[in-house]
């Protein structure tokens, strides 16, 4: 879903500039209204004293049955919103939202596992190629 951002000043040219990180960021329902939380966009440079705290909350624009929708699906345990991407169009910032899912708790494990075992067969390998 296709989401309005409120920003400042200083924060749209950070985002004209492609200084944002989306990685550890959410979207969280409050009071009625959708909240970005963690998402990362670096101060401007010649910002001065105007500039804009890095990882602010920032309000998310949607019509109210939208925010409703996304508030009921995004309360059920397991569930949580995330941005996509953000980009501009016709000169405004959009957000693009999605609904995922979190692993199980086997799911967690088996890619634990998967991975240690990736990285003994990496660490075998590198320690043959190193005698021959």
């Amino acid at each position: 879903m296709e989401a309005g951002i409120v920003l400042s000043g200083t924060e749209i040219k950070s985002l004209r500039a492609g200084k944002v990180s989306l990685s550890q960021s959410f979207a969280r329902p409050e009071r009625g209204e959708l909240w970005l939380l963690n998402a990362y966009i670096a101060p401007y440079e010649a910002g001065n004293r105007y500039n804009h705290e890095p990882t602010r909350p920032r309000k998310l624009l949607l019509h109210r049955d939208e925010i409703d929708r996304l508030a009921g699906k995004a309360t059920q345990k397991g569930f949580t919103l995330v941005p996509l991407r953000l980009y501009l169009k016709k000169g405004l910032a959009k957000l693009e939202l999605g609904l995922a899912r979190g692993k199980k708790l086997y799911d967690k494990r088996e890619s634990i596992a998967q991975r240690q075992a990736k990285r003994e067969i990496e660490r075998t390998l590198k320690t043959s190629r190193v005698k021959s």
